[in-house]
């Protein structure tokens, strides 16, 4: 259980960086959809913790009553 809460977490860490760099290379290229992908980080910065959140409960609720 251990492993899995560090992977979902190194995944979480690589996900949140990997959006926050192309909203920063796409606004400083002046990309057309730049403020889109500022919104989408912004809603990715909530959502992917809540999820792996969820994915690790689901998986310790899971293999706890086989």
């Amino acid at each position: 259980m251990k492993n899995l809460k560090r992977i979902s977490a190194l995944l979480g860490i690589i996900l949140l960086a990997g959006l926050y760099l192309t909203s920063l290379v796409l606004a400083l290229t002046s990309n057309a959809h730049t403020f889109e992908f500022f919104v989408a980080s912004i809603a990715a910065t909530v959502i992917i913790p809540i999820l792996l959140w969820i994915y690790t409960a689901m998986y310790k609720y899971l293999t706890k009553h086989k």
